[in-house]
């Protein structure tokens, strides 16, 4: 949010620096907390305007995309960003209570639940799975997902990644095993660090790491598309602030304005590559090939996509990434945002 608009109230606060992704590339603060909100009155029979929302992020993708399209403008509530590299970090902090919402693809959101995080999955979003990658590094020898077997892999950000759904789901069409690859977990911009140097060959990463990654010489040797991922992923809400009514209010208020901004990057692509930019220190390739692999759309956590989800869950906990196996549908609050 423009610290000019006179309509609304902002501060800026970091609380913790993070390592910039190399030199193409420079994150938020691996906890940055970013209040703006407007003065407007509370929509009749809920508490919002005495609240501030901590909304969960990361590598500043919701915050970028929210405030370029000023669909934030005019809340009843105050709004703080808690920015992470990945879903691990945030999910750790929606535990501690440090921030509200959470925003994952659907195996980090497995993941929380599984090992007893208190969020419920609010909202989902869609995409074509491109954003997510196996990339090798320039003059490797892998050539297809079968010459894998016995490499080590780099999975970005931590156990029960995006990524890591990728990898394992790949593997198994190629005929191979989990076991067949030697899995190392390293959080984004430690990875990013060791594939530029050349320490790594095989990187499973998401979204602007592997945009940057393949920029930076990687060559991409599958990609998340034609059903490889389930292609989802959740804005999720503590049950601490879901049981908060005046969170609940701006929760669901939230959702409908992170659904016009994204009707917003649909119609205005260069305005949202430019912000990418400008927010992200990306380059101009960078950000055209992360909006074309950005979420196309909001919607409701469906039978259909509950259905879709908890296949990957029977999958990850079939090779032991996923313990315990979560029923999906109990981690589900369809109130706050319908079709």
């Amino acid at each position: 949010m423009n610290r000019s608009d006179r309509g609304t109230r902002t501060t800026t606060r970091t609380t913790r620096a993070t390592r910039p992704l190399g030199a193409a590339l420079s994150l938020a603060a691996l906890l940055t907390t970013t209040a703006c909100g407007g003065n407007t009155e509370a929509a009749s029979g809920d508490d919002s305007s005495r609240v501030t929302l901590t909304i969960g992020d990361q590598a500043k993708n919701l915050q970028t995309l929210l405030n370029a399209s000023g669909a934030l403008k005019g809340t009843s509530y105050q709004v703080k960003w808690a920015e992470f590299e990945g879903a691990a970090p945030l999910f750790q902090a929606v535990q501690a209570g440090a921030a509200d919402t959470s925003y994952a693809a659907d195996l980090p959101t497995l993941q929380a639940v599984a090992g007893g995080v208190p969020v419920k999955s609010v909202g989902a979003l869609h995409n074509d799975g491109t954003h997510t990658g196996l990339v090798v590094r320039e003059g490797s020898s892998v050539k297809s997902v079968k010459d894998l077997k016995g490499k080590k892999v780099v999975v970005s950000s931590a156990k029960g990644s995006i990524a890591e759904y990728l990898l394992a789901h790949v593997l198994r069409q190629a005929g191979l095993g989990y076991d067949d690859v030697k899995v190392q977990y390293l959080l984004p911009t430690d990875a990013q660090a060791a594939f530029t140097s050349g320490k790594v060959e095989v990187w499973a990463t998401f979204g602007v790491y592997k945009a940057v990654a393949e920029q930076q010489g990687g060559r991409l040797l599958v990609d998340g598309s034609d059903g490889r991922v389930s292609g989802y992923g959740f804005i999720g809400a503590s049950e601490e602030a879901l049981a908060d009514q005046g969170k609940k209010a701006a929760i669901s208020d939230y959702l409908r304005r992170l659904d016009k901004a994204l009707a917003w990057s649909k119609k205005h692509p260069a305005d949202y590559a430019k912000a990418i930019r400008r927010n992200n220190g990306a380059s101009a390739e960078i950000a055209k090939t992360l909006v074309s692999q950005s979420n196309s759309e909001l919607l409701p956590v469906g039978s259909e996509v509950v259905e879709a989800v908890q296949q990957v869950g029977d999958t990850m906990h079939g090779i032991g990434v996923l313990t315990p196996k979560p029923a999906f549908a109990d981690h589900v609050d369809t109130s706050l945002f319908k079709e």
